[in-house]
């Protein structure tokens, strides 16, 4: 029997998009939650630095306003910004 192409699928035997979607969404929620802990976990030394302010605009504004494709980067550069904030605040 030939592959049909998806759209001429019954529907029951398509692929889900949007439940790999909602993972996908899932799994960047939770990767922001956590450099969200880490952010928090720099105290008050860590917070009187201007990276502090950028990494937590990353990770809630500039995050939001971005698409699922594009938050994986915005994530990767908060979590760059995070590890140096967090060797700054160890020497100080």
């Amino acid at each position: 029997m030939a592959k049909q192409p998806d759209d001429q699928r019954p529907a029951a035997s398509r692929p889900r998009s949007g439940a790999h979607f909602r993972k996908r969404y899932e799994e960047l929620e939770t990767r922001r939650s956590v450099l969200i802990d880490r952010l928090r976990a720099l105290g008050d030394k860590g917070r009187t630095h201007v990276g502090y302010k950028r990494a937590l605009k990353l990770l809630n504004d500039t995050f939001r306003r971005s698409s699922l494709v594009q938050r994986v980067a915005i994530l990767e550069a908060a979590a760059w910004l995070i590890d140096i904030l967090e060797r700054l605040t160890q020497s100080m």
